[in-house]
Parts: structure tokens; sequence; C-alpha cells
């Protein structure tokens, strides 16, 4: 199926989309493809804010885009696959037959499925900027993010037993 379908299909039932990813076998290009097209999209999400930024205080637009570039694009995937093995580690320590390969993939679809909330929470800093409403988004998009990662590692769990 296409991402596209694939993330508003996760919206009703992460557990499916997570266990078909894995059905179509271990294929590590496909993570990275999911991490690095999240980490992509963060960056995008963040260029309102900065355009916003840099237009109140004065500071130069391309020097805080080649900031955010550099820890989006370049250093955020590689904290994402020391989360992912640490959380694969911890449901291994709590019984769970997780795989690192399960445990990146429910991590980085959880990522990319609740992309278009990290875009609701970017653009609603760029044009509203800090206070509650980008909280409450902010708040939205780790509740989703929470409950499609959880929801992937535990049918992860079930499909590897």
């Amino acid at each position: 199926m296409p991402v596209t379908t694939d993330i508003v299909a996760t919206y009703r039932g992460p557990g499916r989309v997570v266990r078909r990813l894995l059905d179509m076998g271990q294929r590590e290009d496909r993570a990275l493809a999911f991490v690095m097209a999240f980490c992509v999209i963060g960056f995008v999400a963040q260029l309102p804010g900065l355009a916003r930024r840099a237009h109140l205080e004065g500071l130069d637009l391309n020097m805080l885009m080649g900031g955010a570039l550099l820890g989006s694009v370049f250093m955020l995937p590689l904290m994402f696959y020391v989360l992912a093995w640490a959380s694969g580690g911890i449901a291994r320590l709590l019984g769970a037959p997780v795989t690192s390969y399960m445990a990146r993939i429910a991590l980085f679809w959880a990522l990319l499925a609740s992309s278009p909330l990290v875009l609701l929470n970017g653009l609603v800093g760029g044009f509203i900027g800090p206070g509650p409403a980008q909280t409450g988004a902010g708040l939205l998009w780790v509740a989703v993010f929470a409950w499609f990662w959880f929801s992937g590692l535990a049918q992860a769990s079930r499909t590897a037993t």
C-alpha cells in the first residue's frame, strides 16, 4: 500500500499496519526510509517557526535553517536508532520477544505516521507562536505518537510469538 494510505490506516488501527509492515519481511532500507522521511518532514515543520523567529529577532534565516537541517536530518536519525535499540532492549527485559528490527519499525513508523501532527505543530508555531495553542498541538502529537509506538511494539511482540 502507499505510505499515505498506511498513515491514514494507522489512525484507525496502528497495530494492523505494523503487522503488515513486519509481514513484508526484514528490510533495513524500509526502516531507514521511514526515519529519514520523518526527519525531513520534521525539518520542513520547523521552517514557519524559524521564519517567524528570524523576522521578530532580526536573525539570519539561512543560519537558522542550516542549524535545523544539521540537527533534523543528520543527527536526529542517529538518536532515533539509539532510542529504538533501547526500547527493544527494554521490551526484551520485560519478556517480549521483540527483535531490534521490530523495535525500529515500531518506532520509525510511529514517527512517520504521526508526522501530519508534527506539521500542524510547526504551522501553529509559525503563525500563532509560542503559547497554549502550540503546547496543545505538541501534546496532541506526543499522545498520538506514543499511542502508535506502544501499539506497534505490542503488535511486534504478538507477531514474534
